[in-house]
């Protein structure tokens, strides 16, 4: 996607250089664009906790060349191949409901056993770690594609007229390695010519809504306008809202949907005002394993600083200023599972289905074993 016209993705091998993987600073955004080295494993575990990247596809990119550059070291430094199964595993733990992380990783270490020798290891795992990220592309855009139905039949039923779209969190190409996933029907909406606007969520506490939707849609030209979290339920009740689509960080066999804190309110308010609610995810966003999000999904919880502090500028100086009490506890929850019920539906590479598990298993049946 565009930053000042020109075009990025979010995470990519120096190709100067291959044993540096470099990422946007999502931390810095939107007061600055800047572009981070990771040079070991211990970069990208920190890049992962620490957030500068995030989001569930792009987590799980990252975590491929993390255990790249962990068989880059372990060829400089005369290791072996267990020295880079355990710090792969290492990783697992930096962000523990996104799907992705642990899909990503195991699907690196399934390279072992076809590797001979660590030279051979990191080859394998370059072109692995690259595979991943050439496939969150393409899911991206198929994604978009499956999409675009539902919002030219929308503006086909408003006779073209504005079609009003509801994100939370950043669910963008930030959060993937491209074009995104509840943001990619809108960039194939806006380039068929689609009249729309969105409303982004700020989410806090940590304003991915504001800080990153809102920047990437003013990069690519849509409308759009930030709300507070809180906004979404009164213009839903007012009409202001025809759609919500939000991404997912893991989503059950049966249709539940862990997604950022705050998504299941948005739910709930579009099911009271019969509002279409849909999850935008790739195949990797599925857990095949479970299917009661509510009780099966290990829900992060984060430094309460987090809610404590809140960043912007001041000037020309990027700053943290305190908006709490200073005795006062903070309950950092990360994500909320919003169940199966109250979405419309999936907006998948391979199409729309309803949230359902018979309805999924039409579409993946090669995952129902």
């Amino acid at each position: 996607m565009k930053v000042l016209g020109k075009n990025y993705k979010t995470i990519w091998l120096d190709p100067v250089d291959s044993r540096k993987v470099k990422i946007i600073d999502q931390r810095l955004l939107p007061h600055e664009f800047k572009v981070r080295v990771l040079e070991s494993i211990e970069d990208v575990n920190d890049a992962i906790s620490q957030m500068a990247v995030r989001g569930a596809p792009l987590i799980g990119a990252t975590a491929g060349w993390g255990v790249y550059l962990a068989s880059v070291e372990a060829l400089e430094k005369d290791l072996d191949f267990d020295f880079v199964y355990k710090k792969s595993l290492q990783l697992i733990d930096s962000r523990p409901t996104a799907i992705n992380l642990k899909w990503a990783v195991s699907r690196m270490i399934s390279k072992f056993e076809l590797s001979n020798n660590l030279y051979e290891l990191a080859e394998n795992l370059k072109k692995e770690a690259q595979a991943i990220c050439d496939e969150d592309e393409k899911s991206s855009i198929k994604i978009g594609q499956s999409g675009l139905d539902i919002i030219r039949d929308l503006s086909y039923k408003k006779s073209g007229a504005t079609v009003n779209i509801l994100t939370h969190c950043n669910a963008g190409w930030l959060a993937a390695v491209d074009f995104g996933t509840a943001t990619a029907p809108i960039y194939a909406a806006r380039d068929a010519g689609i009249d729309l606007h969105v409303w982004v969520d700020e989410t806090r506490p940590r304003n991915q809504g504001s800080n990153l939707t809102a920047w990437e849609l003013d990069n690519e030209g849509i409308k759009h306008t930030v709300i507070v979290d809180n906004a979404g339920g009164h213009l839903m009740q007012n009409g202001e809202v025809d759609l919500c689509i939000v991404g997912s960080d893991r989503t059950t066999r049966s249709g539940d949907v862990c997604n950022k804190i705050g998504t299941y309110l948005k739910a709930l308010a579009a099911k009271d005002n019969n509002i279409p609610f849909y999850v935008a995810l790739p195949e990797s966003t599925f857990d095949w394993s479970i299917d009661d999000g509510i009780s099966e999904i290990p829900i992060e919880k984060r430094d309460e600083n987090e809610i404590a502090f809140i960043s912007g500028k001041n000037g020309n100086e990027i700053c943290e200023v305190r908006v709490t009490p200073q005795n006062s506890k903070c309950l950092n929850i990360a994500f909320d599972v919003t169940p199966s019920n109250l979405i419309t539906g999936f907006i998948t590479p391979r199409g729309v289905c309803k949230s359902n598990k018979e309805d999924i298993v039409k579409l993946y049946p090669e995952n129902y074993k």
